[in-house]
């Protein structure tokens, strides 16, 4: 039986501001627009959609080693990686493009396969990676 464990994602940085701006936003004008509330309503609701989009990826955005499988989901990003086919960590670094399963920067790239790549930012960087490497000790670490 392997490790099974579940990681929290990091939120730090822009994520807050974004969601912040986003609801307090919409608020204030809401309040202080001179319409009728239909009227807000009927305008305001286009924007609801990609703000519960947006709460949706920050409270579901998490990790989990189970069953020899890394396991990411966030939104409608959801996946898994067998471990043992995992060859590449990169440590503290944030990839630009690609699948991007996570909040914040600084997380980790996970290299897997041949040429796959993910990145995924846990709260411990240090901690996923030390229970990865009890499952498969071949991979290597890049800083």
């Amino acid at each position: 039986m392997g490790i099974k464990k579940t990681y929290k994602a990091s939120r730090r940085g822009l994520i807050h501001y974004v969601l912040l701006g986003f609801i307090i936003l919409p608020v204030l004008l809401f309040i202080l627009e001179d319409k009728s509330i239909n009227e807000k309503l009927l305008f305001y609701f286009p924007i609801l959609i990609p703000m519960l989009l947006l709460l949706w990826l920050y409270f579901d955005t998490s990790y989990k080693i189970e069953n020899n499988q890394l396991i990411y989901r966030s939104g409608y990003l959801r996946g898994k990686i067998e471990i043992s086919n995992i060859t590449e960590i990169q440590k503290d670094k944030t990839m630009w493009l690609g699948i991007k399963p996570a909040l914040s920067a600084n997380g980790i790239i996970i290299k897997y396969n041949t040429y796959d790549d993910i990145y995924i930012a846990p709260y411990d960087n240090d901690e996923m990676i030390s229970d990865l490497l009890k499952v498969n000790a071949n991979i290597k670490i890049t800083v």
